[in-house]
């Protein structure tokens, strides 16, 4: 995606820029290992791990050291800080543009006086930084699924007693969160990398809940629950739907195989999907595809790697539905695509569908 490509050439360049100075990194850049791996090998230092752990001191800092910002972007408590040390933040931010885009409408909203319900993974970096900026301009809460977002609802509608709330939600509302008058009036916005789909099945939730127990109609909606769809993210999106659709339509695939990052919340979510479908293998480089008869993989849920003997079918020929995460660079993919051809004895036949796609590209290339 256009954000995943930005923020890596931004870091590169930063690098190559800053020669002679110490160049560290907030977090992770994105969750693909390998991008992570080569930023390591340049001598760039990580200050934080995924969930937010100090790893090297900001009192260690500088300002005469360069800090990037990564696409997840970052809380305003941190942005603070790193200011105050003398390291300016919006030069070296390679924050995504859609992740902004949520910002900008939680402050927009947030005029309206609307409450912010963020629908992401409590731990996530992202989530941690939209909480931080849309909790700066209104009460938010953070919700991690539909179930959540039913709890939240009871007390919307005072099935649940006010004091219940905050023992459910601890940790997850901003700093004088009043329940009996801050779920009034709502709007949902998301992690980007969550499925879209989930963000919309919670927003709607919460839209019915909120149009029957205040006895409104769809003229009049917005009194209580704003409209936020346009923050969904295109690139996870699109991806999500354009697997959804192949997997409802598809009939011939014998497995699939999900390229990415095991820490990338989109990526993980393409396992889901297609698991729904298909026997699915999790994978974040071509070497996981270890023989013909076995693979290393992921589980999306807990994380935990698996090895399963006997993936690839008997049959000839064999058909696997290929798909990546937003944070996957192209060759990764490009890599597992070889490694499967080179296995099933059809890397010639490969090498002469690309020169057949891409006249006179060096095969040596993909």
């Amino acid at each position: 995606c256009y954000g995943v490509e930005n923020a890596i050439d931004i870091a590169f360049r930063t690098i190559a820029d800053n020669k002679g100075k110490r160049v560290f990194m907030l977090s992770e850049m994105i969750h693909n290992p390998q991008v992570n791996a080569d930023l390591e090998q340049l001598g760039v230092q990580f200050l934080q791990d995924t969930y937010g752990a100090q790893l090297i001191p900001f009192e260690s800092l500088t300002a005469d050291d360069v800090v990037i910002i990564p696409a997840f972007g970052t809380t305003l408590e941190i942005e603070s800080k790193l200011n105050a040390i003398g390291i300016p933040t919006k030069q070296y931010n390679t924050t995504c543009p859609f992740v902004e885009k949520v910002w900008n409408r939680s402050a927009q909203i947030a005029e309206k006086n609307y409450s912010i319900v963020v629908h992401g993974k409590p731990k996530h970096e992202e989530t941690r930084a939209t909480f931080s900026h849309a909790s700066s301009n209104t009460p938010t809460v953070v919700v991690n699924d539909l179930n959540d977002a039913i709890e939240l609802g009871k007390y919307i509608t005072q099935e649940y007693p006010s004091e219940k709330f905050y023992e459910q939600f601890k940790g997850l509302y901003s700093e004088g969160f009043d329940v009996e008058k801050d779920l009034e009036r709502i709007g949902v916005v998301n992690q980007t990398t969550q499925l879209a789909s989930s963000t919309l099945e919670i927003s709607e939730y919460l839209r019915i809940l909120i149009k029957k127990y205040h006895g409104l109609d769809d003229s009049n909606i917005q009194t209580r629950f704003a409209d936020t769809r346009d923050t969904l993210c295109y690139a996870t999106s699109d991806n999500q739907s354009a697997v959804q659709g192949l997997m409802e339509k598809n009939d011939e695939a014998d497995f699939a195989l999900v390229v990415g990052g095991y820490k990338s919340s989109n990526t993980s979510h393409l396992a889901e999907i297609c698991e729904q479908y298909l026997p699915t293998y999790f994978i974040n480089e071509a070497e996981k595809i270890l023989s013909e008869n076995e693979i290393s993989h992921c589980d999306w849920a807990n994380k935990d790697e698996l090895a399963t003997n006997g993936y690839l079918p008997k049959k000839r020929p064999v058909t696997v539905l290929i798909t990546s995460g937003a944070s996957c660079p192209d060759a990764i993919v490009e890599n597992v695509i070889r490694r499967l051809a080179r296995i099933l004895g059809a890397e010639n036949r490969l090498d002469d569908l690309i020169e057949k796609i891409i006249p006179n590209k060096e095969t040596s290339a993909v």
